[in-house]
């Protein structure tokens, strides 16, 4: 398995990478890989990745570099209550909504949204965002499939699906105001290459939340108890649908803090899924 990455140079320039070692990344970009959303179109990228791999590309040290989001021209979309937990807390946050949540976790039809154009992701290390109007905030953290415009998955990354609980428990057609503003969606660091979906529901999600130095909440799950297949998410998203850049496609959260937990300014989430890494971003109210 080998790992992508969008990062910007000492000189200030945006590169394509690949992790080598756990310290490294090499260039890309001198190797002629102009774009990350070209290269995920390529149809044997493995082998391509491998080959350049073997070439005499610029190393760079990780602490030397800032890494971006790994997306370019790609938009988000997420898919929801994928997760027995996810669907017991919508329900719990909504009696109006509940019937909905509960119906749709059982239903051959997923709950599928757009969460964000490229240009309103977020990537590592930058910050995350509350709703200046919302009292009841969390992260939701997901794995990510990166997926071409032909609609087969080529990697796998981390997102941070940021939600308002109060606004969408409010009314479930506040979802859109719930889900989708300034800077509520986060993805990073690497995308995941060359490994089978059987390997990706084998690995393990885990949440940290800290506040002012102290663990205040952590969880765990794994992709394994998603309700839904890939393929069948993909499907979906991709009926009467078009992605001339690709897309990724965030799959559903299975953690959920309890109900008195919210999110604070300057409180940091860090989501590390097995395969991938870790990403971490800091939160601010918008």
């Amino acid at each position: 398995m080998m790992k992508i990455c969008r990062f910007l140079s000492s000189k200030k320039v945006k590169r394509i990478g690949l992790l080598y070692g756990e310290n490294h990344v090499l260039d890309l970009t001198a190797g002629g890989v102009r774009n990350l959303t070209s290269l995920l179109e390529k149809e044997n990228l493995p082998e391509i990745l491998i080959r350049l791999k073997r070439g005499k590309l610029p190393r760079y040290p990780l602490d030397q570099i800032k890494l971006l989001a790994p997306i370019e021209r790609q938009e988000i979309w997420a898919a929801g209550v994928t997760y027995l937990r996810s669907k017991k807390a919508r329900m719990v946050e909504s009696t109006f909504s509940a019937d909905a949540y509960d119906r749709v976790y059982h239903a051959k039809r997923p709950e599928i949204f757009f969460k964000s154009l490229p240009e309103k992701v977020v990537g590592p290390e930058e910050p995350v965002g509350i709703r200046m109007d919302a009292k009841w905030n969390v992260p939701e953290p997901e794995l990510g499939l990166v997926i071409n415009s032909r609609g087969s998955i080529v990697g796998y990354t981390i997102g941070n699906d940021m939600s308002s609980r109060d606004i969408e428990g409010e009314n479930l057609l506040y979802l859109p105001q719930a889900k989708i503003y300034h800077r509520s969606c986060a993805i990073g660091p690497y995308i995941a290459v060359g490994c089978s979906e059987r390997e990706a529901r084998a690995w393990r999600i885990e949440l940290k939340i800290i506040r002012e130095e102290e663990i205040i909440f952590e969880g765990q799950t794994s992709v394994s108890q998603m309700k839904r297949s890939f393929k069948e998410l993909i499907n979906y998203l991709y009926r009467c649908q078009i992605f001339p850049h690709g897309v990724v496609l965030l799959t559903g959260t299975g953690i959920v803090p309890d109900n008195e937990f919210n999110l604070k300014p300057k409180d940091r989430i860090m989501i590390k899924i097995d395969g991938i890494g870790v990403l971490e971003n800091t939160v601010i109210q918008v």
